[in-house]
């Protein structure tokens, strides 16, 4: 430089070389920075399609990060057991656990888990843009502990094509158990690879017990009486569960014992069942072509009732929180903030089809014209969702909140024993006078120790 041009343009050309360096030491170091301070988190997550999906997306986050994220991924009763043993004990192995609306509050009052507040502060979020329900559900002690991912209640998934062969009215109000029941027997065609219906029968109080839960709710039984008495064992109780019972052996699948919401959505997508009750954010996945072979054959009705509408439709939330025995909440609450923002749905509609876009969260995204056009059901799944009251359960008056399940730490021990004896009795191992006589002695006890 210095002997091929004069010296005013080599001072010029020093000048820009020396910015350049300049940015590239910059660049070089913010870099360096970056991947310096990178850490890997931890996520306990349940083997749900769309947490499946955001497994399949989040390299997008890892990499504008530098992050990265180990997977640990559970069937739904194996995580609950995991996550309440981990946090329990303080064992800090998850930075984010997938939990519900029966943990959170209960976790969140007890302090185990890390407030959210803070999200309301970042306006790109727009914490506000998540329904107040789903909110609330996910708070306690006005403290936000978690951030949801979908939400839901229960109707009726059913074959519009099994329906017109069969002459069969698809109901525009709620109809009952007892009509449902006639339902299911009309469309049973095992010969032909059809079951009447497929119902949850996995022992579990957010397996089988969500489904039964709700059925005894509409029988008018509830968990406990207003001074907090077992009543498992009431009439109500009795008459809901042998109803369940007759109802899975007369129209249900084999081995229906065996079979949670994964199993059943399965079965259904497969075309083995004519009517499925089970949770609204399956609505996608059933109605998705590319997932689905009864896509264009699925319509859906209101949950039955039967003494009562209360309670017929429960409410849940899978979300995502922090433990507070996580050492990189900042990180956590980066993933969290992506997960759950609305440029993440929006990235689930561009890339597996607004169809497959999780239900039942953000007000916008529901109003969105591209989700509206994919899935017209839309609209039904939010006002459903937005019409249960947890506060308002069973026809008689209760001390709880909840609607397949109870707000106290107890529930979650006595709703397990009952799920098995429920489980047992369907398949066939006792009669269910003694799977709900053996529950009332259980909830006995374990009220009378708490």
């Amino acid at each position: 430089l210095r002997y091929n041009c004069n010296l005013q343009t080599y001072i010029k050309l020093k000048e820009i070389w020396m910015k350049i360096r300049n940015i590239l030491f910059a660049t070089t170091l913010a870099m360096a920075t970056t991947y310096a301070t990178a850490e890997e988190i931890t996520i306990a997550t349940v083997n749900n399609a769309d947490m499946i999906t955001m497994q399949k997306l989040a390299p997008m986050w890892e990499k504008a990060t530098g992050n990265s994220i180990n997977w640990v991924v559970l069937e739904e009763n194996v995580l609950r057991q995991r996550l309440t043993t981990d946090i329990g004990t303080k064992g800090g192995s998850f930075d984010i656990m997938f939990i519900g609306a029966y943990e959170t509050p209960i976790w969140g009052a007890k302090g185990w888990l890390t407030s959210l507040n803070d999200f309301a502060k970042d306006s790109a979020y727009d914490l506000e843009d998540i329904f107040p329900l789903v909110r609330n559900g996910l708070s306690a002690n006005n403290n936000l502990y978690a951030v949801p991912l979908y939400s839901e209640t229960s109707f009726t998934f059913y074959r519009t094509d099994l329906f017109k062969k069969a002459g069969i009215k698809v109901p525009t109000e709620q109809i009952t158990y007892t009509e449902f029941a006639q339902m299911a027997a009309k469309l049973h065609n095992p010969a032909k690879g059809v079951y009447g219906t497929c119902q949850r029968g996995k022992a579990g109080w957010g397996e089988n017990m969500a489904f039964v839960g709700t059925v005894a709710n509409a029988f008018g039984a509830r968990w406990f009486d207003e001074n907090w008495n077992p009543q498992l064992d009431s009439a109500e109780w009795n008459a809901a569960v042998n109803y369940y019972v007759d109802l899975m052996n007369a129209s249900g699948p084999p081995g229906a014992s065996s079979n949670g919401h994964n199993e059943n959505r399965a079965l259904f997508k497969d075309g083995k069942c004519a009517t499925w009750v089970d949770a609204t954010s399956a609505a996608g996945d059933v109605r998705n072509p590319a997932t689905s072979s009864v896509a264009d054959k699925t319509g859906f009705f209101k949950a039955p009732k039967q003494a009562t509408n209360k309670g017929t439709g429960w409410f849940w939330s899978w979300a995502l929180a922090i433990p507070k025995t996580s050492k990189k909440t900042a990180t956590a609450k980066d993933f969290l903030k992506w997960a759950t923002s609305k440029e993440y749905f929006k990235l689930v509609g561009k890339e597996k089809g607004w169809v497959a876009v999780p239900s039942g969260t953000r007000k916008s995204i529901e109003e969105d014209p591209r989700r509206l056009k994919a899935a017209p059901f839309a609209k039904t799944v939010v006002e459903a969702i937005l019409s249960v009251n947890p506060a308002d359960p069973t026809l008689l008056p209760v001390p709880y909140t909840g609607v397949q399940f109870v707000a106290i730490p107890e529930f979650q021990g006595i709703g397990n024993y009952v799920g098995q004896q429920v489980a047992a009795a369907l398949a066939g191992r006792m009669s269910v006078d003694k799977a709900l006589a053996n529950s009332q002695k259980f909830a006995v006890r374990e009220m009378t120790k708490a």
